[in-house]
């Protein structure tokens, strides 16, 4: 199998459980937080649901520096509403899926950088970025967001298995 097919079933694997958790975020309640050194609700929802646009930035170019006026461009923009939430989140699950389509494994092997104010954090093969800096951390921080949804007396779905609230 090849690297873009695998990335391509695995996004498909997580969009209904973060889907499903992107519709039970609780609609006025952006700037809550668990604690003052927490994220925002809906800065962390627009996170969750901006996540798989990552990949299209890794694979169509060599660096992001997150300080710069291009990676102020990943702070995501947090909606009023849930039906913009998911709007956002079927956008970037379109720019994902156009460039793992138009990519190839070799493209993926290549490396790419994180840099933080000039400074390489990170680089590592795109593949490797892919995996980690978008999937397992999406995955973390659909985590931390069924927390908020819990803590906010939202009904916490299904994600990997059944949930408290859901026997499936």
């Amino acid at each position: 199998m090849k690297i873009t097919e695998l990335f391509l079933d695995q996004l498909k694997s997580e969009e209904g459980g973060t889907r499903r958790v992107l519709e039970r975020v609780p609609e006025g309640r952006n700037d809550w937080r668990p604690h003052e050194k927490s994220m925002p609700l809906g800065y962390l929802s627009a996170l969750v649901a901006s996540m798989p646009g990552w990949i299209e930035y890794m694979v169509n170019r060599d660096e992001l520096d997150i300080a710069s006026a291009e990676g102020a461009k990943f702070k995501p923009q947090i909606p009023a509403t849930n039906r913009e939430l998911l709007y956002a989140f079927d956008k970037s699950l379109a720019k994902a899926r156009g460039a793992l389509q138009a990519t190839t494994d070799e493209r993926l092997m290549t490396p790419w950088k994180f840099i933080v104010a000039g400074h390489v954090a990170d680089e590592r093969p795109r593949y490797m970025m892919i995996r980690d800096a978008v999937f397992s951390h999406l995955a973390h921080h659909r985590g931390q967001l069924t927390v908020y949804l819990r803590l906010n007396e939202a009904l916490v779905p299904a994600v990997y298995g059944p949930s408290a609230d859901e026997g499936r």
